[in-house]
């Protein structure tokens, strides 16, 4: 069989950029070639560029308006259009090379990509970075329950989707509630929809494992959802690849100071605390924090990015009234190797915005869960945490949607605390931990999947 070659689209964010370069290695170790395509300003945001033996990266020009207002619509309209452009072009040009490529693979958020495709007879296929769980809600959402879904929101009721958990509206992806600000996603998530349903059954590659998903995997007939993930480096994962730390473009502060930290800690003793690489706290959301995290009486290490305001220079970190009180309990960094902390045996507890790919780093190293999610797929995913993997359990928001210093102090003490209920989410965390591993290594069913899936489209062009 000829070596296989695909081509991989990237949405310019690095919550996608991550897993999608995490599944081109996985393609590359099977014997396949990966054609890496995102914008030029991504690829100039990530520390590590990776390069090994098949993956080449390349990029298409981003949409700069001069007046430095950018307005979301047309910027959307201009990442279509210009890499749609660039992709064809690609397509073609490796064609008169003799190269033909076998598929296409496109990441959330860019639903024009299957057309392209399409237009030009190549296979295509997209890689969905969320959970199974959450693309249900939304093709449910796009397909007759919509205003249902909206009705129950607004009167305060259950949802009951087929084939999905019991939901309320706070455990809905933001971009459905009447509070969406961003007002051009749900069009996308619907094209979205509409692309995977031209033709025959199209096939969704999905970041999850069958385990842990299990229903939701199957709950549209409509899609031919395969689980390949989860999509973590090899040397957190199966062992096979020590040095694969870190591709996928993390972004991470050279010092590791911070593990040395965590040696001098005992053992399931610190609280991990980090919220990605978007959210950002409100200034009295911090102080809570920090004041739940100094009640707590944990040792924690957080993660608070430099943030600059238009107009003013404000660090994050500096805005905190408790600045000394916290280094004294804890450490406070701009960035580290997250795998590397839930790895390591002092960790008892991460505190999460709930991000997929953090959820699964999380799942995949044991480690139990205290669910602060922000936006988007994440109150979905901490509605999953606590209550359908019981891994951990989510906080609660006050009236003014603020999560008090007394509410982190009682999640914190569920999660850490010695007993029944958080001797239950550690002992759920090892077995997820456990499954994770076993589906991925050679021969479990992730790998057997992304296995079939080359073959079938590496037939499909032969």
């Amino acid at each position: 069989m000829e070596q296989p070659e695909f081509v991989l689209i990237s949405f310019p964010a690095q919550g996608h950029i991550n897993p999608a370069l995490r599944f081109a290695k996985r393609l590359i170790g099977i014997g396949a070639k990966v054609n890496f395509i995102t914008t030029q300003e991504a690829l100039s945001t990530m520390n590590l560029i990776p390069s090994c033996n098949g993956l080449s990266i390349s990029s298409f020009e981003d949409y700069d308006d001069e007046t430095g207002k950018v307005n979301p619509e047309v910027q959307m309209l201009e990442l279509k259009r210009r890499s749609s452009e660039f992709l064809n072009d690609f397509i073609v040009s490796k064609e008169k090379e003799g190269n033909p490529i076998n598929c296409v693979i496109y990441t959330l958020l860019l639903p024009w990509v299957a057309e392209v495709a399409r237009g030009l007879h190549v296979p295509v296929a997209m890689l969905w970075i969320q959970p199974a769980t959450v693309l249900n809600i939304y093709y449910y959402y796009f397909r007759g329950y919509g205003d249902t879904i909206i009705k129950a929101v607004d009167d305060h009721n259950s949802i009951e989707l087929p084939g999905l958990p019991l939901l309320s509206g706070d455990d809905l992806p933001s971009f459905l509630l009447p509070s969406n600000p961003y007002l051009g996603v749900l069009p996308s998530l619907q094209e979205h929809i509409d692309a995977l349903e031209v033709g025959i059954r199209n096939t969704i590659l999905v970041n999850t494992f069958e385990e842990l998903e299990a229903e939701a995997l199957r709950a549209v007939e409509r899609f031919d959802m395969v689980p390949i993930g989860p999509l973590i480096p090899s040397a957190f994962l199966d062992g096979k690849d020590p040095s694969d730390k870190s591709l996928g473009g993390d972004l991470f502060d050279a010092s590791t100071d911070y593990i040395e930290w965590l040696d001098s800690k005992p053992l399931s003793s610190v609280v991990y605390v980090s919220f990605g690489t978007l959210a950002v706290l409100t200034k009295r959301q911090m102080e809570e924090l920090a004041r739940g995290l100094l009640d707590s009486g944990y040792p924690f290490l957080w993660v608070i990015r430099d943030k600059e305001k238009k107009g003013e220079e404000v660090v994050e970190e500096e805005k905190l009234s408790c600045r000394e009180e916290l280094e004294q309990q804890g450490k406070i960094v701009k960035w580290c190797l997250q795998l590397e902390v839930l790895s390591h045996p002092s960790l008892g507890c991460f505190l999460t915005h709930c991000g997929w790919n953090s959820t699964l780093e999380s799942l995949v190293s044991g480690v139990a869960m205290v669910g602060f999610p922000q936006w988007s797929d994440q109150p979905t995913i901490a509605k999953l945490i606590q209550d359908v993997w019981k891994v951990g359990v989510r906080v609660k928001l006050n009236e003014e949607g603020i999560v008090e210093r007394k509410e982190i102090k009682r999640c914190l003490d569920q999660v850490m605390v010695s007993s029944e209920k958080g001797e239950e989410f550690r002992r759920n965390a090892r077995k997820w931990r456990g499954l994770a591993r076993e589906e991925v290594k050679e021969g479990g069913l992730s790998d057997r999947n992304l296995r079939a899936f080359v073959e079938e489209v590496t037939q499909g062009r032969s």
